[in-house]
């Protein structure tokens, strides 16, 4: 994978990307985000989840001028979900830039739209219908438009938009950059990609749809307050021979790390920033098991081929699910079973879903353990090794000495202080990580979100009591005749 800093983004937004948790990128962004930033156009073809709202919000953000409040930038998106969304993740990657971004879609008063355009944001991201009614009352301006994007083009077109986007770029200025992204090409798409667009450079990225066997995997929903203290507890009941926790930033590792050895735990951490001498005795001690467990990012994992992991823990759930399968398949190996663990919080279960139509698979729920039922699991290792002992029958040197000690005590007391000397006691260290946001998916495929925006979409004419096509042809004739202004 690459890191986002080798791909000359500006210090702001590397700034926004380390405070949203992220250090690699997709491939979709690893290729985009260059070509965009170049002012080529791009058609990206390319699932959700993949990362796309960075692949292109990225270079358009760069362009923006913040000095200059007029729209700059504009993103076209089917659903209102996931321009609220994509307008979300917008005003993240834009936070350090002071540009500021607005959704725009259907269902929402007309004059609350109205007021807040009167406020010049830098980019809308708006649905088709909606943004075409905005364009015929002249409360949105796209004449200073340098960057027009359009999100999940085959759903639009699926929802009937196509003649609404062919429309709404021919208003923007023929010198704009287009991006396009889809995850289908239907003739339709590629027509709108040969008329208006200039010279697309071919981005293509589709998800592998693959399945993970001989993995048991398993999610627990926790807020990331909890996440290390959920963690340590499962760590004590599962009891890995070998496990890699995944963190998604190197600060993330190494504070990770700290916390397990100061909670008692034999663990090390690895990452990009280390020294490749350091990596490589990292991974030595671990595929000899002089370390229990190894703590990495994706990049620092990538090709490690150890036997024996037991465990994989998602500390951070990846940004797409090729790096959640790559992830788990450190473990299940030479035919053996292994065990998935993924840390989810509330807002990312959706992101969850998502992995789970592409893995095929069903992730399974587990409960986050206590504090109290880390405790027995530790203790319950103790009895099974004190009945192994007892299984092998080598006692006889040691019985005159245990007869003694029964004369003294009972035998419930003497089998309970055995037990609490050989049961490891996990060191209540407080530990406190630095959060990072929760990934959060783009779902536009809900049906009954496109009946509803259909519905919408029917309602945008209704001023000119006109349907979808007169309503299209009164813009067209408008914008020519405003043409010069």
């Amino acid at each position: 994978m690459t890191n986002f800093n080798e791909l000359g983004i500006s210090a702001s937004i590397m700034k926004a990307l380390e405070n949203m948790g992220f250090e690699e990128a997709t491939p979709i962004q690893a290729q985009t985000i260059p070509l965009g930033m170049e002012g080529k156009d791009v058609i990206g073809q390319a699932q959700t989840g993949t990362g796309k709202t960075a692949a292109f919000g990225i270079p358009m953000i760069e362009k923006i001028d913040p000095k200059e409040r007029k729209i700059q930038g504009l993103i076209v998106a089917p659903t209102r979900e996931l321009a609220i969304q994509v307008s979300e993740e917008m005003h993240k990657l834009a936070k350090f830039k002071g540009v500021r971004t607005l959704p725009v879609y259907g269902g929402q008063h007309m004059e609350r739209q109205i007021k807040a355009l009167k406020d010049r944001p830098h980019i809308v991201v708006a649905t088709p219908g909606r943004l075409l009614d905005h364009l015929r009352r002249r409360t949105i301006r796209v004449d200073q438009v340098h960057t027009a994007v359009l999100d999940e083009a085959d759903e639009m077109l699926n929802m009937g938009f196509i003649d609404d986007i062919r429309d709404i770029l021919k208003a923007i200025p023929e010198d704009k950059q287009t991006l396009l992204f889809s995850a289908t090409m239907p003739k339709e798409i590629r027509d709108i990609a040969s008329t208006l667009m200039k010279q697309p450079e071919e981005v293509k990225v589709k998800s592998k749809e693959m399945t993970v066997s001989n993995i048991d995997q398993y999610f627990v929903e926790v807020h990331e307050k909890q996440k290390f203290d959920t963690l340590t507890n499962l760590l004590d009941i599962h009891v890995p021979e070998l496990a890699i926790i995944f963190g998604r930033t190197k600060k993330r590792v190494d504070e990770l790390t700290e916390g397990l050895q100061a909670r008692g735990f034999s663990a090390e951490g690895t990452h990009g920033d280390l020294t490749q001498g350091k990596r490589t005795s990292v991974l030595k001690k671990f595929k000899f098991g002089r370390i229990e467990i190894l703590v990495a990012t994706d990049v620092a994992a990538r090709g490690l081929d150890i036997s024996g992991v037991t465990h994989v823990y998602n500390f951070d759930i990846p940004q797409d699910p090729e790096s959640y399968v790559h992830r788990i398949g450190r473990t299940g190996r030479a035919g053996k079973m292994g065990e998935a663990i993924s840390f989810i919080t509330p807002r990312e279960v959706p992101h969850l879903h998502l992995i789970e139509k592409v893995t095929k698979g069903k992730i399974k729920r587990l409960t986050p353990p206590s504090y109290d039922e880390a405790k027995r699991g530790q203790q319950q290792l103790t009895v099974q090794k004190l009945m192994r002992m007892i299984e092998k029958k080598e006692l006889q040197d040691y019985r005159e000495t245990a007869s003694e000690i029964l004369n003294e005590y009972d035998s419930a007391t003497v089998v309970a202080a055995a037990l609490k000397m050989l049961t490891k006691e996990r060191r209540q260290t407080p530990v406190t990580l630095t959060s990072v946001q929760p990934v959060s998916v783009k779902s536009s495929n809900n049906k009954g979100n496109n009946k509803k925006f259909r519905n919408d979409k029917r309602g945008f004419g209704r001023k000119g009591k006109q349907g979808g096509g007169g309503r299209n042809r009164k813009f067209q004739n408008k914008r020519n005749s405003n043409s010069n202004r």
